[in-house]
């Protein structure tokens, strides 16, 4: 009869994530995962069959907890534009791993694997839907208060949005000042116009 596992899979998967996130998944070894996660390359073999399969639960571990507290954060503040602004500051200066510049586990995987492996660029562009959703959310939820122009293009706005997103994930890995990034955000909360009562 097989062992009884030994250890808790879900914890096991939380904390590859981390070593990927960090690490990225070319460098990150079997080996490396054995020793950061303290188990032999057997028991991870036996639990998720390879690093891929593993490094696929890390990816999906990772966006279900991103995504969730993403969406709490656009939801929570009274303002269009209070909601953008406090929620692309948390990605910078608030989010899980930003103190140790580990970045954002999907931007680093969309420019590490692009477009060389099927099942993760399914989860990265399913990720990046879920963030435009949520921009496109607020934007419309901002035009009907009146917090937006009434003629602002959503669909652009989303997209110009989504783009700063992502500049601002990769210049956070790359360490650069966070005023600087917040120098960023406002303008592009701005550049979305003055509400109908501030013309």
């Amino acid at each position: 009869m097989p062992r009884p596992r030994e250890f808790d899979e879900q914890e096991v998967v939380a904390k590859a994530t981390a070593v990927f996130r960090r690490r990225g998944y070319h460098a990150t070894s079997v080996r490396d995962l054995g020793e950061e996660l303290a188990l032999r390359p057997s028991s991870l073999y036996r639990t998720f069959t390879d690093k891929h399969t593993l490094f696929l639960r890390a990816l999906d571990h990772y966006r279900a907890h991103d995504s969730a507290e993403a969406e709490r954060r656009l939801e929570q503040a009274a303002s269009c534009r209070e909601a953008l602004r406090d929620w692309m500051i948390w990605m910078i200066s608030g989010a899980p791993g930003a103190e140790d510049a580990d970045g954002c586990f999907v931007v680093n995987t969309a420019t590490e694997l692009g477009t060389t492996d099927t099942a993760v660029q399914q989860r990265i562009e399913g990720a990046f839907e879920v963030t435009r959703d949520s921009l496109r959310n607020v934007l419309r939820r901002g035009r009907s208060a009146g917090e937006l122009p009434a003629d602002l293009d959503i669909d652009a706005a989303v997209e110009s949005l989504f783009t700063t997103v992502l500049g601002l994930r990769v210049r956070e890995r790359a360490g650069h000042d966070t005023t600087r990034l917040i120098t960023a955000i406002d303008f592009a909360i701005g550049s979305l116009g003055p509400g109908p009562e501030r013309r």
